[in-house]
């Protein structure tokens, strides 16, 4: 009797041990979540989105300071709730727009760890004096160069310039300029193609496979996209240039490594193109947190690379009806109806009902501070 009872305490210990083991091997490490897929992965798949608002950049006054206080969320809070219900633009009314609250941290950027992004290049900053002379010159029949208002800033009043049918000296994709003469005149957003990698703001929807992960983007009204980031080979040759780079990722322990180059020219990212190279991680904390951290790098822009993080948060799978096909371009009537209008103005001019549509005040005001 005794001797069964020594054998069925060994085979409980052996099984507590194999328990222990288990949980040790495949239980939470450091907070993170122990969920994995058929192949071994972590399991990162869900809807994912960051639920706050918070700058991309710090403010300088608050130097190092990553945490906002309760006092400065709530007066960004009330920024949001102080907003006119219909915007400057007249296109929509707050309805249509979504606001989240502000979050705790100071900026999306921690490193540097003041928070900024790094000084621009020499090269960089001569590129923007390029785009912002040729908007200027733009403005100079208009009342905002007559009126030496900031946007006409460096240039004066007068004629049209005889430069204003000439070709754009570089692609457009900082926003609208105050000439209509075809889609590239306009802003990325209103040709339906502001879509772009890294995306900060919209829903992340996560798909795993053996060898790859597809990510579907739900992001400024019916813009969204897809990224699939495969988990071998290399990068194909630099003369290959896609519009959201060529993915490559790996797994270092908990966390998916994404390093994405190969991008188009006519898609930047805050000033940066063809040059850019990012690297990205993805951990998931627990069962609702997923972290993201990006060090985007480009020594033609940047004087340093810089980085960012943010927290995002599982969103429900049955109450969310996020899109995973572009569907901007269906419903975009606001493009050709500003052509439109752009030509019947300039149909009354030359017939002489009209002002000359070069006297008007039409651009994209971000545009001109980049």
């Amino acid at each position: 009797m005794r001797r069964r009872l020594h054998e069925l305490f060994g085979v409980a210990m052996a099984l507590t041990t194999v328990t222990v083991l288990l949980q040790l091997t495949t239980g939470s490490v450091k907070g993170q979540a122990s969920r994995a897929t058929a192949w071994g992965h972590p399991d990162l798949e869900g809807i994912w989105l960051d639920v706050y608002a918070t700058p991309l950049e710090r403010a300088v006054e608050l130097g190092n300071r990553e945490l906002a206080t309760a006092e400065e969320r709530a007066a960004r809070d009330q920024v949001q709730l102080d907003r006119p219900a219909v915007l400057p633009s007249g296109a929509y009314n707050t309805v249509y727009t979504s606001a989240k609250p502000a979050g705790p941290r100071t900026s999306l950027v921690v490193d540097p760890p003041n928070g900024r992004i790094p000084v621009l290049t020499p090269e960089a900053q001569r590129q923007m004096e390029v785009e912002r002379e040729w908007r200027v010159m733009l403005l100079r029949n208009t009342e905002s160069c007559l009126n030496n208002a900031p946007a006409c800033a460096g240039g004066e009043y007068g004629p049209p310039s005889p430069r204003r049918y000439d070709p754009t000296p570089y692609y457009n994709t900082a926003g609208r300029m105050n000439r209509h003469d075809g889609p590239e005149d306009q802003s990325l957003g209103d040709r339906c193609m502001s879509g772009r990698t890294p995306d900060l703001n919209g829903f992340r929807r996560i798909v795993q496979g053996e060898d790859s992960i597809a990510l579907g983007y739900d992001t400024g009204q019916g813009q969204g996209f897809q990224r699939v980031i495969y988990l071998s080979g290399s990068h194909p040759p630099s003369q290959v240039r896609l519009r959201h780079g060529d993915s490559r990722g790996r797994w270092e322990g908990q966390t998916l490594v994404v390093e994405t180059t190969n991008f188009s020219p006519k898609f930047p990212f805050q000033g940066s193109a063809e040059n850019r190279r990012i690297v990205e991680r993805y951990t998931r904390v627990d069962e609702d947190t997923l972290d993201y951290e990006m060090t985007i790098e480009d020594p033609t822009v940047w004087t340093a690379p810089w980085t960012l993080r943010q927290e995002l948060k599982r969103q429900n799978d049955e109450q969310n009806r996020i899109y995973y096909e572009p569907r901007c371009h269906e419903g975009n009537y606001g493009l050709p109806a500003l052509l439109l209008g752009a030509r019947l103005d300039d149909q009354a001019f030359e017939e002489g009902q009209g002002p000359d549509p070069f006297s008007f005040s039409i651009f994209d005001a971000a545009a001109l501070e980049r």
